[in-house]
């Protein structure tokens, strides 16, 4: 499967770099959930959610969800109508941390920028080329960087596009057409969303790389295989001990793993003797079925 080339990395970052420290012995005030879809970052939320340590982490600054935010927290919109990054991200900090002052929240690829811009003009002084992890560092404090991906890129992007076409991001979604369509099969929709993942995978790499910042690696087959190691492996090294025995798991993503192994099943057995030995289009197709 070919990938499209990789957007070069912005100038800003490119020209000025900044070094974090790697060997950083403090506590961080902020940590981000860096992702794509897909990867199973809602799980990995209400994992960290559940310790009591680790904040509070949502999606707070994904753009279309951020009227809603401030509607809930009450805050009142910038003369402009926009939503005043100057009240909300204290908002979201404080909806978002754990009495410990631990706030997290994810970040997709696409969203990094905007918060970035966003930011840049709540602390002029501190904008410009390069200023990405400083801006980000003077509204969240010290930060520590999570990076989920997936190694399966075809499966991520058979979830993708099933969701987008069908409006169900996850077992009992209550959203408004969730369920309305049945999902189809669709190749070049597959190879793009997958190409598309590929990229955003890059650019985050290059973001971390250019700014010096050594991320926490976690993979989705890692998560799914063992979820307490892996949200203690986050915890050991965002250096916090958790308040329970052990992260709980959302029962939402309990019923949607075990409806996608009955479904595998059920391909498996209705592909007969050939099972196992398709052609990588048809293996698409049964992913399609069957990805979660």
């Amino acid at each position: 499967m070919a990938a499209n080339p990789v957007a070069p990395v912005p100038e800003r970052v490119k020209l000025y770099v900044v070094r974090m420290p790697t060997n950083s012995t403090n506590r961080p005030d902020a940590y981000f959930i860096c992702a794509t879809p897909r990867t199973g970052s809602s799980l990995l939320l209400g994992l960290l959610a559940s310790t009591g340590v680790a904040g509070r982490p949502e999606a707070y600054f994904r753009a279309p969800d951020e009227q809603s935010w401030t509607e809930r927290w009450a805050l009142s919109p910038a003369a402009d109508g926009r939503v005043d990054y100057a009240e909300f991200v204290p908002a979201a900090r404080a909806a978002g941390r754990t009495e410990n002052g631990v706030f997290g929240a994810k970040l997709m690829w696409g969203t990094l920028d905007e918060v970035v811009d966003k930011l840049a003009a709540v602390y002029p002084d501190d904008a410009g080329p390069g200023a990405d992890l400083t801006l980000l560092t003077r509204a969240f404090g010290e930060i520590r960087f999570v990076h989920l991906s997936r190694d399966d890129v075809v499966a991520q992007a058979v979830s993708w596009l099933r969701a987008e076409q069908t409006g169900t991001w996850y077992i009992g979604d209550s959203t408004p057409g969730a369920g309305a369509v049945e999902p189809r099969f669709d190749e070049m929709g597959i190879r793009a969303y997958a190409e598309r993942i590929a990229q955003h995978n890059a650019q985050w790499e290059q973001w971390f790389s250019s700014f010096g910042i050594e991320p926490h690696i976690v993979r989705y087959e890692q998560l799914c295989a063992d979820m307490v190691s892996a949200t203690r492996g986050i915890l050991d090294f965002l250096q916090l001990e958790p308040a329970c025995r052990s992260p709980h798991r959302r029962s939402a993503f309990a019923a949607e793993r075990r409806a996608e192994r009955a479904l595998d099943r059920t391909v498996q057995r209705s592909a007969g003797p050939t099972a196992g030995r398709e052609p990588k289009e048809s293996r698409l197709d049964v992913d399609f079925r069957c990805g979660f």
